[in-house]
């Protein structure tokens, strides 16, 4: 695809936002088993069903532009979630492993917040309202995963891997 307009740039990023979201919606599922805090369990697993409507979202919003969601692999996404396996696979203590896998996943939340974020801005640049209400539901949809994290972070899970 040939990048010349901001609306060009914008249908690139949003392609490249439903690979990412596509790719999490097969991560989840692992780091929830991996989990051995219930917290965390449930948390990925509702962050799961949240990541269903983000992708719904982006079809909604490709589709408006008569685009579909064929598209190079979101390579940024791959890593992290490359990143998030290899701390499943580790050998660790149950805690640590929690603490790691809190840890992949907010690096993954904060690639998404960056991403909407800047997909949001331009929808807006454009004048794509529609897109821009929902970019801005899933950026803060994305913001509150990462608070939820940060906060069982450091209330339970960083503590116990630290005894």
């Amino acid at each position: 695809m040939k990048l010349e307009t901001l609306t060009d740039l914008y249908i690139h990023q949003l392609k490249d936002l439903h690979s990412a979201e596509k790719q999490l919606l097969k991560a989840l599922p692992k780091m929830a088993k991996a989990a051995t805090s219930k917290k965390l369990r449930a948390g990925f697993e509702k962050h799961l069903e949240e990541t269903k409507e983000h992708a719904l979202r982006l079809e909604t919003i490709l589709s408006s532009h008569q685009q579909t969601t064929r598209g190079p692999k979101c390579k940024a996404m791959e890593g992290l979630v490359e990143e998030g396996a290899e701390i499943i696979e580790e050998e660790a203590d149950a805690e640590v492993r929690d603490a790691g896998l809190i840890c992949a996943a907010q690096k993954v939340e904060h690639y998404e917040i960056a991403s909407y974020g800047c997909a949001r801005t331009f929808a807006e640049l454009i004048g794509d309202k529609a897109g821009m209400k929902l970019l801005q539901k899933t950026l803060n949809e994305e913001g509150a995963t990462d608070k939820k994290l940060s906060e069982l972070a450091m209330s339970e899970i960083n503590i116990s891997a630290n005894d």
